[in-house]
């Protein structure tokens, strides 16, 4: 009865709501204003509203449309890794599993949001971030911390938001392609743009590469050494129609294949491993002014995640050959702007997650009802933040989360703040429901009903610089993490709530640009441990960072950056026992040259100096990698 009134209430309001437009919309509209001048960037992500970055009371970063450009990376991960706080992990080259980890905490501890639709694995509990590319990608923004009193369960280590590109101006076709290194090969091409008061746009994509073999034979002599390769497809498709100033109504689909050769290290020299996977999103948003006060959005979606294993080509039943989350989303927000100083926002969400599997879970769906309020506001040299949410869910219980943040303003260039906040993960179906299995070399696994959900509480102080075209942060950070889902065992038995997890640390962010010179930095100083043992957690540096510098003369861009990090502990691929992986140091370069306004020809060097180095133990990198490419636009 409490669903049928929820949903009745969201009904009448895409009768008779009122909104802003959307936050991908807003994101997109302030793509222009940023590139012109750094310091206007905003974020949405943050408070759930548009917001000037220099004021948010988290440390948080957006990476707009020209950064990406600039890059010339292909994924999401080749351009996260670079930020403060970030840490991957890759399994043997692009499109290979990985692992993100943010400010030390799990890699399910980070929500991901695609245009702020939930596309995670209800069985993993984490997002294929490593299967989406930069293609159909308009911009990121990155919050770090305790955001579950905003957007719910995993934001433990902070939510992740990827915008896709939407149609703005005159309508123009693009196209880009490329080889590199590896057999790699890209191709995309899109075209939107507005005609009257109907935005549109539609991108296509195709990225394909031989790759490495994914596990190093000289560390597991048993692996099959082929060449696992990749192969990606992907499709954007979106719409949105004004009917006055006031209110609009947009719909999108995304669409995304990837094919990868992977390695078990644990089978034969002969055998053949790969995986599939496919993400997927469509949502339809209505987005109304209704006045100067109230405005709000309705959006209905659905997110999908679906991942397959296969043996000599054949679906890999000791794996688990098929696991498919369906995510039906409904979400009303609004927003209440009483003034310049002052904007409250409240609303509800509904969450239907269903799995389909080959595995016999004896449960394979749950359901969440959530209902979130804020207030964000400043009176002079004050400013504050307070957000407070309630997630019920149909397998668990009530998970209850809030956040304080208070910020004073220094000086016009100098500015303090302070914030302290909950989160939470629901534990996986995987964690509650998975049945008993036994993986043949030592391993077995038992879901348990009875869990209770990850909770965490972080605490950050932080100092922030904005003035002439840079923007320098200092933020120290304490995150406790209870409750940790973990086996009663190293290799065996059913999950338990048992471990007690705290990572604190420092991160120093810097962004600058002196004339044509460019200047960017990160450094992250973490320690990541288990609290009863001490141990660091695995495939986590103390020490982490970068610095990148880009020159403009005349029609040319040329850039570099080192990225460099500490030693990380990690698990033997053969014995199981603990082992230390090294430091490392790599060097990139890239270079670009504007033809005309329409035509630009780019060059990447990534591992210039081809530095043998393992983010996880016995999986291979790709080495020193070339990529020559070419971007049109008419």
């Amino acid at each position: 009865m409490k669903l049928q009134n929820l949903l009745a209430a969201i009904l009448c309001a895409v009768a008779s709501s009122a909104s802003i437009t959307s936050l991908a919309y807003a994101a997109t509209l302030a793509s222009a204003t940023e590139e012109s001048n750094p310091l206007e960037i905003t974020i949405v992500t943050g408070a759930r509203f548009s917001q000037p970055l220099k004021q948010s009371l988290f440390h948080a970063s957006v990476i707009t449309a020209h950064d990406i450009q600039d890059s010339q990376a292909v994924d999401v991960p080749s351009l996260l890794k670079n930020l403060a706080g970030v840490e991957f992990y890759q399994s043997g080259g692009i499109g290979k599993q990985s692992s993100l980890f943010l400010r030390g905490t799990n890699s399910s501890h980070v929500l991901v949001l695609l245009d702020g639709v939930r596309i995670n694995s209800a069985t993993s509990g984490t997002t294929a971030i490593d299967q989406l590319m930069l293609d159909q990608i308009e911009r990121i923004e990155v919050v770090r911390g305790n955001v579950s009193s905003l957007y719910g369960s995993e934001a433990i280590g902070g939510v992740i938001q990827i915008f896709t590109k939407r149609g703005k101006g005159e309508p123009q076709l693009s196209i880009s392609g490329g080889a590199g290194s590896h057999n790699t090969q890209r191709l995309a091409a899109g075209f939107g743009g507005e005609v009257g008061n109907t935005e549109f746009n539609v991108q296509v994509s195709k990225y394909k590469t031989d790759g490495v073999t994914a596990i190093k034979p000289a560390i597991v002599p048993t692996v099959n050494p082929d060449k696992d390769g990749y192969d990606n497809t992907s499709m954007l498709a979106n719409v949105r129609y004004a009917f006055n100033d006031d209110h609009s109504l947009s719909g999108s689909v995304f669409d995304e294949h990837g094919e990868a050769g992977t390695d078990n290290p644990y089978g034969s020299s002969s055998d053949v491993n790969s995986s599939k996977s496919k993400i997927q999103k469509f949502a339809l948003t209505s987005d109304n002014n209704f006045n100067e006060l109230w405005q709000s959005k309705v959006q209905l979606a659905q997110g999908l995640d679906e991942a397959e294993n296969f043996l000599n080509g054949s679906p890999d039943t000791a794996l688990g050959a098929l696991f498919k989350t369906t995510s039906n989303q409904i979400a009303w927000q609004n927003t209440l702007r009483w003034n310049a100083q002052h904007v409250t926002n409240f609303g509800l969400e509904h969450l239907d997650q269903d799995v389909a599997s080959d595995t016999a879970f004896s449960k394979t769906g749950r359901r969440a009802r959530s209902l979130f309020g804020g207030y964000s506001g400043n009176s002079g040299a004050h400013q504050m933040q307070l957000n407070l949410r309630s997630d019920h869910y149909s397998d668990f219980g009530t998970a209850n989360t809030g956040l304080l943040g208070y910020g004073f303003l220094i000086n016009p260039a100098w500015r303090a703040s302070a914030s302290a906040g909950t989160a939470y993960k629901a534990p996986t179906l995987n964690d509650l429901f998975y049945p008993y299995t036994d993986f043949g070399f030592g391993y077995t696994y038992q879901g348990n009903p009875g869990l209770k959900p990850e909770r965490s509480r972080n605490t950050e102080i932080g100092i922030h610089y904005a003035a002439n075209e840079q923007r320098a942060e200092v933020i120290y950070f304490d995150n406790r993490i209870r409750d940790l889902i973990v086996g009663n065992g190293q290799m065996a038995g059913t999950v338990i709530n048992l471990a007690e997890a705290r990572s604190d640390g420092f991160e120093l962010a810097y962004a600058g640009q002196f004339a044509d010179t460019g200047v960017k930095a990160a450094l992250t100083f973490q320690n990541p441990r288990d609290v009863s043992t001490g141990q660091v957690l695995l495939r986590r540096a103390k020490s982490f960072g970068n610095i990148g510098i880009t020159q403009k003369v005349g029609a040319w861009q040329v850039g570099g950056e080192v990225q460099h990090s500490g030693t990380r502990e990690d698990y033997d691929i053969n014995t199981f026992s603990r082992t230390t992986l090294d430091s490392y140091n790599v060097v990139n370069l890239s270079a670009s040259y504007a033809a005309d306004k329409r035509l630009t020809l780019m060059a990447r060097a990534d591992n210039l100096f081809n530095k043998d180095y393992m983010l996880a133990h016995g999986y291979n990198n790709l080495g020193r990698t070339l990529f020559f490419s070419l971007n049109y636009r008419h």
